[in-house]
């Protein structure tokens, strides 16, 4: 029987608890956010949106007793509107680190030993202060990271060579905001590499086409949830069903000195190990600067 309690339950909590649901990911799902009437509302809507196809997974809500034996709680509480007037992440932190500091105390209170999987932003700076506030050990808390801009990077290629996005292999890395990068130098189609294919220019495009797609979903409907939900029940399963694979989700960087967005081997005790790609001159320079970036935002907490 697998567990998970979903920590706010906005825009992005509901998106990735039906995800789970429908997914049948979990076996409980346990949602927990300051507004007591919206989390019980989800319970019931979910509850509902079962009948006739499984329901098999029980749903819970506003019983925080219930953190104690979860397998995974997935934190997602914060407010995507703020960055309708910003386009930076940081503008995010002034509100997110107080709900950070208001959860983080009942997660150690309860005695929870599973793993913590964190999608609130800025996502590498509230997974680290998550991971001081909790006094769990690093590798068993972990965020979505880089992961949603991974596959945006993916369909940005995939449309453009009219193949489907899981045929592009590679990452973006860094921080999940302005300052991440796609490791050109390590993305393939069919084993070849993307940079004997195409110009600078052209990979350049890719990128920015991938950004434009990421802030056209915000502009256009005030949050995003789909993508970002896909991403979080990808790695719960992950976690839940210990199926090593290989993300990259913001996880501990020892030589870095903080969280950030690189490839892991996710499993049942979280982090299982880290990869450090072959980045060039030109990738460790912003790999460098993203990790500064990471370092400044969480120094302001």
């Amino acid at each position: 029987m697998k567990k998970v309690a979903v920590i706010g339950i906005g825009h992005v909590g509901s998106t990735v608890a039906y995800t789970l649901v429908s997914r049948r990911v979990c076996d409980e799902l346990v949602l927990l956010d300051e507004n007591e009437a919206l989390a019980i509302a989800e319970m019931h809507d979910l509850k509902t949106g079962q009948v006739g196809h499984g329901g098999d997974v029980t749903i819970t809500a506003n019983d925080e007793s219930q953190l104690s034996d979860c397998d995974l709680i997935i934190f997602s509480a914060g407010d995507i509107s703020i960055l309708q007037h910003s386009s930076d992440r940081f503008a995010e932190l002034a509100y997110t680190k107080q709900v950070a500091a208001q959860w983080g105390p009942k997660i150690k209170a309860a005695n929870f030993k599973g793993i913590l999987l964190s999608i609130t932003n800025p996502c590498d700076v509230i997974t680290q202060y998550l991971q001081k506030l909790t006094g769990l050990p690093q590798a068993r808390v972990l965020g979505t990271g880089t992961t949603l801009d991974t596959a945006r990077m993916q369909n940005a290629v995939a449309d453009a060579l009219q193949i489907a996005p899981n045929a592009v292999t590679g990452y973006v890395l860094g921080e999940h905001g302005n300052s991440q990068f796609v490791a050109w130098s390590s993305v393939q189609v069919a084993s070849q590499a993307l940079t004997k294919q195409f110009t600078p220019e052209q990979l350049a495009q890719f990128e920015t086409d991938a950004r434009q797609g990421a802030w056209a979903v915000i502009s256009g409907k005030g949050y995003t949830s789909f993508g970002i939900a896909n991403q979080a029940a990808i790695c719960a399963n992950a976690i839940l069903q210990n199926t090593h694979e290989i993300l990259p989700v913001s996880n501990y960087d020892q030589q870095a000195g903080c969280y950030l967005g690189h490839p892991a081997m996710v499993g049942s005790d979280g982090i299982l190990k880290d990869y450090q790609l072959q980045l060039t001159a030109s990738e460790t320079e912003l790999m460098t600067t993203s990790i500064k970036k990471i370092k400044d935002m969480y120094a302001t907490i």
